[in-house]
């Protein structure tokens, strides 16, 4: 994996900080061709946790176990669900690869808690850090949106081009789970009346 890092301007958007990139991206995930790699990637560490997000990963498991293999929940039993500590958790990751809530459909890598949230299992989505990916939200003093461009998603900004599908259309669900649906509709409005 590698993040390309470059200078940014900022938009200033209620109380929000918004890098350049994440309003100026096209992008759309294609899962046929990426393969779900945003849960695989290598890395020491997995998925950004909030510390209320720890409660539900907790309180949700055993209705997920189902759906995780054994290599996975043998990890957990051995290793956890998330490491770190208050205000600085993530998930855990198996080899420094698969997250822990990973499933394989075939050869495409998707997320337990996602799959029992769609079959109305479980009201927990997902962490909103995978959700919201790959905007990543820094924070200093406010929230900061960050892009974050790796090799594993050029599937996406390539079909997010071809199809003129901005980022932030793309992550809509997420950036109204994360912020409201008001904020989202009057970062659109701002926007549209800045071009």
């Amino acid at each position: 994996m590698l993040i390309k890092k470059e200078e940014t301007a900022l938009i200033s958007f209620e109380n929000i900080l918004i890098e350049d990139p994440v309003v100026e991206k096209k992008f759309c995930c294609d899962l046929e061709k990426c393969k779900g790699s945003c849960c695989t990637f290598p890395g020491e560490y997995g998925a950004p946790l909030l510390d209320s997000e720890v409660e539900q990963i907790e309180e949700n498991y055993p209705k997920i176990m189902k759906y995780l293999s054994e290599r996975s929940k043998n990890y957990i039993e051995q290793n956890g669900m998330y490491e770190g500590r208050r205000g600085c958790r993530t998930t855990v990751c198996i080899n420094n690869r698969d997250c822990v809530f990973v499933y394989y459909d075939g050869d495409k890598a998707l997320c337990a808690f996602e799959k029992a949230f769609l079959k109305g299992e479980i009201d927990f989505r997902k962490p909103i850090s995978c959700h919201l990916f790959p905007i990543r939200v820094k924070h200093f003093g406010s929230p900061v949106l960050h892009y974050c461009e790796i090799d594993e998603c050029a599937d996406a900004r390539e079909c997010g081009q071809k199809n003129n599908i901005a980022l932030i259309d793309s992550l809509r669900d997420a950036l109204i789970r994360a912020y409201g649906a008001e904020w989202y509709n009057s970062l659109k409005k701002y926007l549209a009346e800045s071009e």
